[in-house]
């Protein structure tokens, strides 16, 4: 017999999932918890999308610790989809694993069949084409299938990376830098016409060509803006705890006090 004191088994990833879902199970039962027995597709989504966030952001911090419990957090959404749907007769989780499951072996021939891929480029081709092959029934379009739903940063870099695929893009990136100063361009005559209208186009246009960069030089578009909102963050706090040990608000300081700062804190992070 073991002590009280002794450590306890670690559970194989399979017994920690049957435990997930049998207490969400237990959670949307008659007598269970009354927030959770409330909820529905449309209140639970949002969750969906912040928990996915909150990954991203232990990611970017390589918070290891807080990511094991955040990807904790995230796997508990599809749990509670998939109980709900369960709930009303459609489908569970092990359907929705063996539907995952299935889907990887299907689309990794060059690993569980006999397919060959060597490259990562390889293996993308041939998993567009075999989707493709699955889903024939789909709305027509090239650009169909690509949700509305994202943010808008990824979405343009979907949209753009599919229309490339397809041979519509620029030949080069000298090509596309000039398609970013025509629009800076035209986002001056528009500015010069007072036109909010024509304005938020052309914001759009460029932020569309800006995507298209971070394309051809092989950046993620939303990981490169999430940095950038992080260092944004750490420079201005900086600022303002510059402001407070000097006994100014940021409404008492100027703007030249303020732009010290900043620098000093751009330096401090080269």
């Amino acid at each position: 017999m073991s002590s009280p004191n002794s450590p306890q088994k670690k559970p194989s990833p399979g017994e920690a999932f049957t435990k997930l879902v049998e207490i969400m199970a237990r959670l949307r039962a008659p007598g269970g918890c009354p927030w959770d027995r409330e909820q529905n597709f449309d209140t639970i989504k949002p969750y969906l999308l912040e928990e996915a966030y909150e990954v991203m952001d232990a990611i970017d911090a390589r918070d290891f610790e807080g990511l094991a419990e955040e990807l904790g957090d995230l796997l508990l959404q599809p749990v509670f989809f998939a109980q709900m749907a369960s709930e009303q007769g459609r489908f569970d989780i092990a359907d929705a694993l063996t539907a995952i499951n299935e889907k990887l072996i299907r689309r990794h021939p060059h690993v569980f069949a006999a397919g060959d891929a060597k490259t990562a480029d390889d293996v993308k081709k041939r998993w567009d084409e075999i989707k493709a092959e699955e889903k024939p029934q789909r709305p027509k379009g090239l650009l169909a299938n690509v949700p509305r739903s994202v943010p808008a940063l990824v979405e343009a870099r979907r949209i753009a990376s599919r229309a490339a695929d397809a041979g519509f893009d620029w030949p080069n990136i000298d090509e596309v830098f000039d398609k970013l100063r025509e629009e800076l361009a035209e986002l001056d005559a528009a500015r010069a016409a007072a036109s909010a209208k024509e304005i938020e186009g052309e914001i759009g246009d460029i932020l569309f060509v800006v995507v298209n960069l971070a394309r051809f030089l092989k950046v993620d578009p939303e990981q490169a803006l999430r940095a950038t909102n992080a260092k944004f963050r750490t420079r201005f706090a900086h600022v303002e705890q510059g402001l407070e040990h000097s006994g100014k608000t940021l409404k008492e300081a100027t703007f030249e006090e303020m732009e010290q700062l900043w620098q000093e804190a751009k330096q401090a992070g080269k």
